[in-house]
């Protein structure tokens, strides 16, 4: 099996879950699979996928599990862990097709609370059969160990020298289970800022922080049941009801950083303790994060910006270096951890949220993710050239 517990998932997910729950009990959500590199696969990938897929429905949250999770994970309360006791993965609603150029396609719907348990073990999923059967070959523990330990050792002394603060968000297009588990068990021991990982079952297995806030799809899934131009002002006042200072971290490019930037009041600048940044110039954006903080007369040095879009630890050093004396600044390395190897060339896949209703007297609508980078754009056609209407965004 790659996935092995039910709490190997990002952290996100588990908090997303929750604040579901809370707030939009009823909401329901399809989640469709996108690979950017167009890559062609196989009948035998196809087999090999759907039989791990069969496996996510052995899995429960375990008593030691649950015992860890209330403790450590806290800021979700234990009826949640609880409710997460008695829940299942449930393969047959999971579809699945190749089509006539061989282009893999794959679509889960449920209840939001429920549904957004399955993109990041389906994303692990892909990547890991996709190397063992089309790309580059499976290696073995030691193998791979003996061609990644120079690569963490370069990327330890790196952080050091530069006083790096990062995580591991790697495990959707990680090489495999055992890549992620080598990485961080080599920065644990050898890498001081090494902060944590978002992959929950591997903090709890290495007894180090688990690591993660919120995704896109708490703002698409806003923005398509009320209106994009409010959307993340309307997760920022939810997120607090539900976490009340905890998590307080918010990912800023859903719609482009302008229109986040017009829905970050002054409130909700004092109240979350920074930004995430996943797409666009990193330095254009702290800047313009730092100007906004000024404006309502914050000190920036009080804030953090969380960069995690496709990091090396060059790029990072070089962004710390950048904002050096003007605002604190961590960073979420994914690939680049996980599946930076000799010859082998990282899957650029995402799954996103397709569509969803707010309850089952309410109509479907298509959701739409814009980012900062125009080629990130994900939703049907006349949904985004309406979404950016409406958010003043110039098709040119």
């Amino acid at each position: 099996m790659i996935i092995r517990s039910i709490l190997e998932n990002d952290l996100y997910k588990f908090s997303m879950s929750y604040y579901y729950q809370v707030h939009y009990p009823n909401a329901w959500g399809a989640f469709t699979f996108h690979d950017r590199n167009n890559t062609q696969y196989t009948e035998e990938f196809v087999a090999a996928l759907k039989e791990e897929f069969a496996n996510l429905a052995t899995l429960s949250l375990q008593r030691s599990e649950f015992t860890w999770a209330v403790k450590t994970i806290n800021y979700i309360p234990q009826c949640f862990w609880e409710w997460l006791s008695q829940f299942r993965f449930e393969p047959e609603k999971i579809n699945i097709w190749l089509d006539e150029e061989r282009h893999l396609h794959i679509e889960v719907a449920d209840l939001m609370y429920k549904v957004t348990f399955y993109e990041i073990p389906i994303l692990a999923m892909v990547s890991e059969l996709y190397h063992r059967y089309i790309g580059d070959g499976s290696q073995t523990r030691a193998e791979l160990a003996e061609v990644m330990t120079p690569r963490m050792e370069h990327k330890a002394a790196l952080a050091a020298k530069h006083n790096l603060y990062f995580a591991d968000f790697g495990m959707r297009r990680r090489f495999s289970t055992h890549s992620e588990e080598l990485v961080i068990e080599y920065m644990k021991e050898h890498c001081p800022t090494f902060a944590g990982t978002s992959t929950v079952a591997l903090a709890m297995k290495y007894n180090i922080r688990p690591i993660g806030t919120m995704a896109h799809e708490c703002f698409m899934f806003q923005a398509a049941v009320h209106t994009p131009k409010e959307a993340n002002y309307e997760v920022m006042e939810r997120w607090v009801d539900v976490y009340d200072g905890n998590l307080g971290t918010v990912l800023t490019d859903t719609y482009t950083v302008d229109a986040f930037l017009r829905n970050f009041s002054m409130k909700l600048a004092k109240l979350y303790d920074g930004v995430r940044h996943d797409s666009g110039d990193p330095k254009l954006f702290g800047d313009r994060i730092i100007k906004k903080y000024e404006s309502y007369g914050i000190d920036p040095l009080s804030k953090t910006i969380v960069f995690s879009d496709g990091l090396d630890f060059e790029a990072a050093a070089d962004i710390k270096e950048y904002f050096a004396g003007r605002i604190k600044v961590t960073f979420g390395i994914g690939t680049n951890l996980t599946c930076d190897i000799p010859g082998v060339r990282p899957m650029n896949i995402v799954m996103k949220l397709k569509e969803c209703r707010i309850n089952e007297r309410q109509p479907v609508y298509g959701c739409v993710k814009l980012s900062d980078v125009a080629s990130k754009a994900i939703g049907a056609r006349e949904d985004i050239a309406n979404y950016k209407y409406q958010l003043g965004i110039n098709e040119n």
